[in-house]
């Protein structure tokens, strides 16, 4: 499919009320089929995705199909998991546009956040809604396991191995 060649991956470099709701609006269709993973509604996902960019800046990935941004990933290089006891990498917030998803746009998300946290971290923690088994499956195809729960939270982690990474 032509949408593929056509998806970039870039860091987003600046945060404006624009570029909020736009990603507001994704972050909204994303959980649509699933309301109890979303938050309170907009109002929620606009605290939500400031902290998440003042947390993560460095790491806020988007992806985009020309000037139209279809999805983003939010990897944190510096999260104190009160699980590992320690600072290990994070991805915060996933999400492909309802619209996009199944062209591979998730999967070229995730290969950038991977190759990204992979440099500063040997692993990577992210919550996933117990009900999204699509994601789930997903992330279990990256290497990501399962690791506990906490209430309708699943936690799941990936062990980094400390090999050379292609540059993207």
């Amino acid at each position: 499919m032509r949408v593929e060649e056509e998806v970039k991956i870039e860091k987003l470099n600046k945060f404006d009320q624009e570029i909020l709701e736009k990603l507001v609006d994704i972050y909204m269709r994303g959980y649509e089929d699933m309301p109890e993973y979303g938050g309170e509604g907009k109002r929620y996902a606009r605290r939500y995705l400031r902290w998440c960019w003042n947390k993560a800046k460095d790491g806020f990935f988007i992806a985009k199909i020309g000037d139209e941004i279809v999805g983003f990933i939010v990897c944190d290089k510096d999260w104190f998991s009160k699980y590992e006891g320690r600072v290990v990498g994070a991805i915060h917030e996933f999400v492909v546009d309802k619209r996009y998803q199944g062209k591979s746009i998730g999967k070229k998300l995730m290969d950038k956040c991977l190759c990204y946290l992979s440099k500063y971290n040997d692993k990577i923690e992210l919550w996933v809604g117990e009900k999204n088994k699509k994601a789930i499956k997903f992330y279990e195809k990256y290497g990501f396991r399962v690791a506990g729960q906490s209430g309708i939270w699943v936690r799941m982690v990936r062990d980094v191995q400390n090999e050379p990474q292609n540059s993207q």
